[in-house]
């Protein structure tokens, strides 16, 4: 599998590197490339680890607020990845259905994570 780098041909005018592709699979899952997969998984590991920490925290007995700054702090990391996954999303698959059929389908799940994210 070759790994796509951002170029003027695939960097949507926001600046940010959309989605490769958004394509139903065999299945009704749809599936895509991540444009930023590596660094994605690198802040998903972190996180992970902070969650291990929390919790050997809690094990540990540690101050309710120490604790709850460390749960605070993931809130925080897990809504930079989402943030980041609906930059990408929007500036590929969603850009993508603009141009080829309207992407009213694509509006509305967008329009649909978003109030979820709240």
């Amino acid at each position: 599998m070759s790994k796509r780098k951002a170029t003027s041909q695939n960097v949507a005018p926001s600046g940010q590197v959309p989605c490769v592709q958004c394509a139903p699979t065999a299945s009704t899952d749809k599936s895509v490339v991540q444009p930023r997969k590596k660094a994605l998984l690198n802040r998903l590991s972190r996180i992970g680890g902070q969650v291990n920490g929390i919790a050997q925290m809690v094990e540990k007995d540690r101050y309710c607020v120490d604790i709850l700054t460390q749960v605070s702090a993931v809130r925080s990391a897990l809504d930079a990845v989402a943030s980041q996954l609906l930059a990408d999303h929007a500036s590929g698959c969603v850009r993508k259905a603009i141009l080829e059929d309207g992407g009213e389908e694509a509006i509305t799940e967008l329009l649909g994570i978003i109030k979820k994210m709240r």
